[in-house]
């Protein structure tokens, strides 16, 4: 199978020289199709797609503004693929942010990710020093062997589809005022049937976030199947993450961020991420917005949940939408259709 990869030209020809060697090692022996320029970015669906960006030293290359200006506005440009993306700076910054970027554009126009999508290489590539550690080998060597593992994964990668999938979903709303809620109960009346769905709610003190145990107490917490500090999510949460196809997140948006409790769901699933990667399982979200910033939230949630977290980031996973008032949001012109397709693509991704 071959992969398409979309490698805007860099803005300095220094800024592509490192990852011209990643790729290299990285992609070696594979069939490439190769794009370098926006109007490039034509008839890759169904295709398998590496977005490799030279940052430089700014954060910015102007081609890849060009790019993302595309797939913003064509919703179905990568309809049907499945990619990884691989960003390389000179600096310690911007590497993750325009990863999350890229990524909610990709996914928009049509593109699943793979669980733990990105490999960035940071100035300094300190970033590598636990891998480098654990393989036995210098940061670039580190680095290259990330890529290498990413390519194949990325070319290789199927999400498997089941009869009956189960479905947990995850909040901390209030049923009678939340537009979010509102907006899952019409999904949920459309997906039900076909599977099987649990809810949580982490509201009101349930649950306390991460306190940053020490690596080793960690991990043998979550060797046996649990966290130091208990409660709803050793309890609750982690037996329905671990027999769940897909996770839901109901995210409102609270100061252009995921709610505190999401948060520290995100953080206290590192317990159990430590004995066990998510790869299998896949999550959307519903994300409602007072006034703006949708797509902040939705890029928190591919930053902690896929990025780091592993779960497969299914095509069009979220749902952004702008509601104040209780009630508001199914009210929205077009909103029914808006749910019937966010409904459609769940069950298009997770049943046979």
């Amino acid at each position: 199978m071959s992969i398409a990869l979309i490698r805007p030209a860099p803005d300095s020809g220094w800024a592509g020289q490192r990852l011209e060697d990643i790729l290299r090692y990285a992609l070696d022996g594979k069939e490439i199709h190769e794009v370098r320029r926006a109007e490039e970015l034509d008839g890759l669906e169904g295709r398998r797609v590496l977005l490799a960006l030279p940052l430089g030293d700014t954060g910015v290359s102007l081609e890849y503004m060009r790019m993302l200006s595309r797939l913003r506005k064509e919703p179905g440009l990568l309809r049907g693929c499945t990619g990884g993306l691989i960003v390389d700076g000179a600096g310690e910054l911007y590497t993750k942010s325009a990863a999350a970027e890229g990524a909610l554009a990709m996914n928009r126009a049509g593109c699943a990710l793979v669980g733990r999508p990105l490999v960035e290489g940071t100035g300094s590539l300190v970033n590598f020093a636990v891998q480098a550690k654990n393989l036995g080998v210098g940061l670039m060597d580190a680095y290259r062997h990330a890529a290498r593992e990413l390519a194949e994964r990325v070319e290789g990668f199927s999400f498997l589809k089941k009869e009956r999938p189960e479905i947990l979903v995850l909040h901390a709303s209030s049923h009678h005022t939340s537009n979010t809620m509102d907006l899952w109960a019409q999904v949920r009346e459309q997906v039900g049937d076909q599977c099987v769905v649990q809810e949580i709610g982490l509201r009101n003190g349930t649950l306390s976030d991460c306190s940053g145990c020490p690596y080793t107490m960690c991990l043998h917490f979550g060797e046996q199947g649990g966290c130091f500090y208990g409660g709803v999510m050793r309890d609750e949460v982690y037996p329905a993450v671990r027999s769940a196809d897909a996770l839901v997140l109901l995210s409102p948006n609270y100061n252009d961020a995921l709610s505190a409790n999401l948060t520290a769901f995100i953080n206290r699933l590192t317990a159990l991420f430590r004995q066990t990667r998510f790869y299998d399982k896949a999550v959307f979200t519903i994300v409602v917005s007072g006034y703006s910033g949708g797509d902040v939230v939705a890029r928190q949630v591919i930053a902690g949940m896929n990025m780091n977290k592993s779960f497969y980031l299914p095509p069009n996973f979220a749902l952004i939408e702008t509601a104040n008032n209780p009630g508001e949001a199914l009210a929205l012109p077009g909103i029914q259709q808006r749910l019937e397709g966010f409904a459609q693509n769940m069950l298009e991704t997770l049943c046979v």
